[in-house]
């Protein structure tokens, strides 16, 4: 793989990674609980998308491909998925609202961010038919197409938590300049929101 053509590869990468996406909203959404946690998230969607290129590298994604049936069942369980953590996202937050404790003062634990970012990620087919239609662009053919398609994932998942993780430390900002509970109860409500939308778009497709 040559220098130019791995360096065409991170632009692309780069164009998808600021498309806003089910990532970005679950990131938010754990940012707006605790900065550490929204850089797990990231770090967990980083994971899932290594896990995807390795997958498309030992030609099990193919599967995705071949079987319209498959893909909308990893479609529906990613929906079902979103929708469950957008709506336990906005129970508890309505739970702490009527117990009166504020946003600021809860921990939401690291394993919470990275396991919710890689399941999202995994259960996200799109990822895969991503590296399977656009990996052998990138792929010489007198290399090897485990490796090559193994570095274009590492480039893919670098890139895609650099920026989710320059997202959750915009959040945790923005919260930590406003200091207002309320505000941060409103942001973590629209992005609990925004996530069981996707959920429900994606199976609404999927159904069709």
């Amino acid at each position: 793989m040559t220098p130019a053509s791995l360096l065409a590869f991170a632009g692309l990468c780069v164009v998808l990674a600021v498309t806003p996406g089910p990532d970005t909203f679950l990131v938010l959404r754990f940012s707006l609980s605790r900065p550490a946690a929204g850089l797990a998230a990231s770090a967990g969607s980083a994971i899932g998308s290594v896990a995807w290129a390795a997958a498309v590298a030992l030609g099990l994604a193919a599967l995705l491909e071949q079987s319209a049936e498959i893909y909308r069942i990893v479609k529906i369980v990613g929906g079902l998925y979103l929708i469950y953590l957008g709506i336990a996202a906005f129970v508890a937050s309505r739970r702490r609202a009527t117990a009166g404790i504020e946003p600021t003062t809860r921990r939401t634990s690291l394993w919470s961010g990275f396991s919710a970012g890689a399941v999202s990620t995994m259960l996200n087919p799109k990822v895969g038919l991503f590296f399977l239609a656009v990996a052998p662009q990138f792929i010489p053919h007198d290399g090897s197409a485990i490796g090559s398609t193994l570095i274009l994932g590492a480039t893919y998942a670098c890139i895609g938590s650099l920026y989710l993780a320059g997202v959750a430390l915009l959040a945790s900002r923005a919260v930590a300049w406003l200091r207002r509970p309320a505000v941060t109860t409103w942001l973590e409500r629209v992005s609990a929101g925004i996530l069981a939308a996707l959920g429900l778009g994606t199976i609404a497709l999927s159904v069709e």
